[in-house]
């Protein structure tokens, strides 16, 4: 029985508001086993449906503030007048029992999962089909008031800008399309040879 083992690694999936990244990122979920998605703490008020630690770690602004002190997050962005952070212990015990890590987080995040783990972190930018289409599923959710959506449409251009700090981009114009492309890219780095623990040891034996 071979004794090479594989480390986690971190799955980010980024785009605008209104991209599809959230349906994109439950149908993976739904699809592979191996994965699990990162619950981060935020600063915003709860949602119709939302569940405490499934969803998010609703937390005070003061509790988060502490946690920042503290060095307790991998990565935190101030993002539509709320803040949001990962819990670190949680990913890094997740990584090493081999089981992916999904984050549903935007290029400021990224940049932050970067600095202090880039060789666990795989990043995939999700674009919208059209400025139109963008703006559409937007309203089409019917959760936020028309000045939110114009905020978030203007909030867009910024986002989508930072596109070339990714390992791969992703056109969400078919969720079925883009969900079996995703699939793809994580079943490759799945397989990189930096990930795989025990292979050194693995072809030693093979080789004596």
């Amino acid at each position: 029985m071979s004794a090479i083992r594989r480390r986690g690694l971190m799955l980010v999936l980024s785009s605008p508001s209104g991209a599809g990244k959230s349906t994109l990122a439950r149908r993976l979920l739904e699809s592979d086993s191996d994965i699990v998605m990162s619950v981060s703490a935020t600063t915003r008020a709860m949602r119709p449906n939302e569940i405490e630690g499934r969803d998010y770690l609703f937390v005070s602004s003061q509790t988060f503030a502490d946690m920042v002190r503290k060095g307790e997050f991998l990565e935190h962005a101030h993002v539509f007048d709320h803040q949001y952070g990962t819990p670190q212990k949680r990913v890094t015990d997740t990584l090493e029992r081999g089981c992916d890590v999904l984050f549903d987080i935007d290029w400021q995040g990224t940049q932050q999962l970067k600095e202090r783990a880039r060789d666990d972190l795989v990043s995939v930018f999700v674009l919208p089909p059209s400025h139109e289409e963008l703006e559409r599923r937007l309203r089409s959710r019917a959760q936020d008031s028309d000045d939110v959506v114009a905020k978030r449409m203007a909030k867009a251009a910024d986002e989508i800008s930072h596109w070339p700090e990714y390992d791969y981009v992703i056109v969400n114009d078919d969720v079925d399309n883009a969900h079996d492309k995703i699939l793809s890219i994580l079943k490759a780095e799945r397989a990189r040879r930096t990930r795989l623990v025990g292979v050194g040891e693995f072809v030693a034996q093979l080789t004596r």
